[in-house]
């Protein structure tokens, strides 16, 4: 039978040492601060904030096609094949750059569009490894992806919008979402649809935002995944774990709890909060 690798990027907010125990590859994505160029690796998050203060605003960028080439020859002359889930295509030109590396591999490297940011990528290629191990073929592998996909639910608090807005990654939210806060000065909630930004709505203060981002995880009933994320808020994300936990009824333990790497950082700012949510199977209810 032959073994299937699994491959992803940076902003999976999987660690180099996690992704090394787990035996999955992660391919970093690129941070520039003006002609100063990093990787997802190279940066701690404290570094990456004290940069942001110290030099200009960070932008990212996909990792080269070379970066995923470099990832995906070893396990295919290995003998394996490659399932690749990457950061949503959508506000990231990771996915092609995945891609087009694959191209070179004569069919044995499958690239799967995640649609979805930090844990949400994550949470796929987890669920990817586990397939693999447990011995299910790429064709199997990609179905247990998209049913994923298709359940995943992502809800986003920002404190500000500065960060997103130079990060050029919501352009089509952009208007809506300056409306808001421009005329009526409140926080915004996105979602994340077919992998892009959209508008949910507003509230006055981050601590109502925090009660309607439990309520939009309360309606979507019985759970499989919950994931709080959060930019340089480690306290206020554990207080709001334990939170969950009691209102929707899912084990504080299995509760994940990750600070998103600087990539990312580059288009949220300090203070974003997110959920993943990610209902049963109807078959599991």
């Amino acid at each position: 039978m032959t073994r299937v690798s699994i491959v992803t990027d940076s902003c999976c907010d999987i660690s180099e040492s996690e992704a090394k125990e787990l035996g999955i590859t992660v391919v970093p994505v690129v941070v520039n601060f003006g002609t100063e160029t990093y990787t997802d690796f190279n940066l701690t998050r404290d570094e990456f904030w004290k940069k942001t203060e110290e030099v200009c605003h960070p932008r990212s960028s996909q990792p080269p096609v070379g970066a995923f080439v470099e990832a995906f020859k070893p396990l295919v002359e290995a003998g394996h094949e490659v399932v690749c889930v990457t950061v949503t295509g959508k506000m990231s030109g990771t996915f092609n750059s995945a891609s087009t590396a694959a191209r070179q591999f004569d069919g044995r490297v499958t690239v799967m569009d995640s649609l979805a940011l930090s844990w949400g990528i994550a949470r796929q290629a987890l669920a990817a490894r586990e397939a693999a191990e447990s011995g299910r073929s790429v064709q199997e592998i990609t179905k247990v992806l998209v049913d994923l996909r298709e359940r995943s639910r992502m809800f986003l608090l920002f404190d500000t919008i500065e960060y997103l807005e130079r990060g050029g990654r919501a352009s089509r939210a952009m208007p809506a979402i300056k409306r808001v806060i421009r005329f009526l000065g409140i926080k915004p909630l996105l979602t994340v649809v077919d992998g892009e930004l959209k508008l949910l709505g507003a509230v006055r203060s981050f601590q109502r935002g925090l009660t309607r981002l439990q309520e939009e995880v309360l309606a979507l009933g019985p759970l499989e995944t919950l994931a709080v994320v959060h930019i340089r808020r480690p306290q206020l994300a554990q207080e709001f774990a334990d939170r969950l936990s009691g209102e929707v009824g899912y084990p504080r333990e299995k509760i994940v709890i990750v600070e998103t790497g600087p990539a990312l950082s580059c288009h949220g700012g300090p203070g974003v909060m997110v959920l993943l949510a990610i209902p049963k199977a109807r078959d599991e209810v």
